[in-house]
């Protein structure tokens, strides 16, 4: 079966499950509508018959036929109540018919087939696939909620007594009243209250592991150049993908050993890439027990200290739901030569100087996001720069390096977004470039003042900006790619909807442009025209972003394998070695050598 045939058979599973969700959920309104009005069980004519027999008590056929009237009555009462409890779980059973197709058929469409062969919009696909499982999901649950536990609590507010009650004979007639749901027993629940009133320097006194007098810091601002040298944040220098170190190797092979330096198993699962300064490379990792910093030596692998983001005011004390894809770990952390920033799925945000000790941590809120917070930290000139896009409003946020103080804190109408913060000097001043749904935003670094914006992108924005010669390049799946000119108000230069990426980054040098897929498409762009120069098709998807290194790109494809390809006109592939487990987060580089995340284990590569 191909994949129009699939989509068309999917189609038509979800239009039927759908009309029969409507129609079971308006029988289900109809009939409970009618239980409400006629009240089975407080018939009139049974009261007329009830009061009739107790000015002739003797009368054993009036009595027979008030017990065949309220044999009836109950037959009614019982009958709608069956219908209402089934058609709950027929409602609850073709609710999950139908998110079942649209989440197949949401699978299907993206794996993006060459534009050439959609017949349909993609963007509007997607659109009304998302309303429709909200919608009626949301439909769904709530009429099979109300109708059942409303349909419980009728009987239990009934009166036995008030029409049971005949006395014949000097004996009292009790007619039984059978129930026929039990009810739930309630839950006690605790809740933990998280007291605020006890500073983070008191909650590390109170570590045993820690000084006794808490660390302080001071602000030590490092000039470019010592940025370069290191890999202080996501993609590197200033977050735009390109590394300035040497001798990179090309050549090694994971499963063998051939080229590790050292191999080592991460203690918890995470797809933030790791940041190195001097000879220290740090790593993030969590899980639903805790969340963590690892540091180690660079050159050996020796584990120099593990400290756990704990204690912490405001933290939750159930971490959000977040999909296998992306976890508590995702964002990268940042480094700026004094201490260390992470940043996890529960809002958590904490500081470690580079020997291990808690200089401070604070929660920004638990980030409202349906997949789990991953947008990567930056930091330059004292600050933390922190893009908070989520499902209850977008924040940019400047944060002080040394105390955790907010230095600004700017609401933004973007809707929920993956993507990055990428810096860009531009007319004298360093801007923070961030792309969400639907804006490109350009913000003044010190200020936090909105320089520009540009209204260009939709859908679920993860690949974060690329930058050349004062150009933004910005990137979605379902959506396009545009080249925005930061230096005149980020007016659209072009745009194509050729290759679009779904999580990976672009990244731009020398005139080129690369953007890799997560269908495997690798391609190659002049970066003033927009004119495709070269595309290549891989094996496997991409979720990790393009790097540029002495002049070759390094992308890793999710099998782990390293797609290592001159970055110029040619394409050339110089060599494409294999990690030998699965991979999502970026190459670091340092001089000779390279560093690489695989699903469970940190690599140390050199020749």
């Amino acid at each position: 079966m191909n994949r129009e045939t699939k989509l068309k058979l999917l189609k038509q599973i979800i239009l039927i499950s759908a009309a029969f969700c409507i129609l079971v959920a308006f029988l289900l309104i109809v009939n409970f509508w009618q239980m409400k009005n006629s009240k089975p069980l407080e018939s009139q004519t049974i009261e007329a018959l009830v009061n009739r027999l107790a000015a002739d008590d003797n009368n054993e056929e009036l009595r027979k036929e008030i017990r065949s009237f309220d044999l009836l009555a109950r037959k009614a009462y019982f009958t709608s109540a069956w219908q209402v409890k089934t058609g709950a779980y027929l409602l609850f059973f073709g609710g999950v018919v139908l998110a079942l197709a649209l989440k197949i058929r949401n699978d299907i469409q993206r794996k993006i087939e060459p534009p050439e062969n959609i017949t349909d919009d993609p963007i509007m696909n997607k659109l009304v696939s998302h309303r429709w499982l909200l919608v009626t999901g949301g439909l769904v649950f709530t009429l099979a909620l109300l109708s059942a536990f409303l349909s419980n609590d009728y009987l239990k507010s009934y009166d036995p007594i008030k029409f049971a009650n005949t006395e014949t004979n000097g004996q009292t007639e009790i007619i039984e009243v059978i129930p026929i749901f039990e009810s739930a027993a309630s839950e006690k629940i605790d809740s933990a209250i998280l007291s605020t009133a006890d500073t983070q320097v008191s909650q590390e006194v109170a570590r045993a592991d820690d000084k006794a007098d808490p660390p302080k810091t001071a602000l030590k601002l490092f000039k470019a150049e010592d940025f370069k040298k290191n890999q202080s944040t996501f993609r590197g220098f200033l977050g735009q993908g390109i590394s300035f170190h040497k001798n990179i190797p090309t050549d090694w092979d994971g499963a063998s050993g051939t080229n590790v330096k050292w191999k080592i198993a991460l203690s918890k699962p995470g797809y933030n890439t790791p940041v190195i300064w001097g000879d220290k490379i740090l790593i993030a990792g969590a899980d639903k027990v805790s969340r963590i910093v690892s540091c180690y030596n660079r050159n050996t692998g020796k584990l120099l200290w593990e400290k756990e983001a704990d204690n912490i005011p405001g933290s939750p004390a159930t971490p959000p739901k977040t999909t296998d894809d992306t976890g508590l770990a995702a964002p990268t952390m940042t480094i700026d030569g004094t201490c260390v920033y992470a940043l996890f799925g529960t809002g958590d945000l904490i500081a470690f100087d580079l020997d291990g000790n808690r200089i401070w941590a604070k929660n920004l809120g638990v980030p409202a996001n349906h997949y789990g917070h991953s947008s990567s930290l930056i930091t330059w000139n004292g600050k933390i720069i922190v893009q908070y896009d989520t499902a209850k409003g977008g924040r940019m946020i400047a944060i002080n390096t040394t105390n955790g103080e907010f230095i600004w804190d700017i609401p933004r109408a973007n809707k929920v977004s993956w993507s990055s913060p990428t810096l860009l000097e531009s007319k004298g001043k360093m801007l923070i470039i961030t792309s969400a749904d639907p804006n490109v935003i350009a913000n003044d670094l010190e200020t936090g003042a909105e320089v520009w914006k540009s209204p260009v992108m939709s859908g679920e924005v993860a690949p974060s900006p690329g930058v050349f010669n004062n150009i933004v390049y910005v990137s979605n799946e379902y959506a396009k790619t545009v080249a925005l000119d930061a230096e005149n108000g980020g007016k659209v230069l072009w745009e194509t909807d050729e290759y679009l990426s779904e999580v990976a980054s672009p990244v731009a040098t020398n005139g080129l442009l690369f953007l890799a897929t997560s269908y495997g498409v690798l391609v190659c762009y002049d970066a003033m025209t927009g004119e495709n120069v070269w595309e290549k098709e891989f094996s496997s998807g991409f979720y990790s972003s393009p790097m540029v290194a002495e002049n070759k790109v390094y992308i890793i494809d999710m099998s782990g394998v390293m797609h290592i390809i001159k970055a110029d006109r040619t394409g050339t592939i110089v060599k494409e070695p294999a990690l030998g487990e699965a991979a999502f987060a970026l190459p670091v580089f340092a001089d000779g050598r390279i560093y690489l995340r695989g699903k469970s284990s940190l690599y140390c590569i050199g020749e």
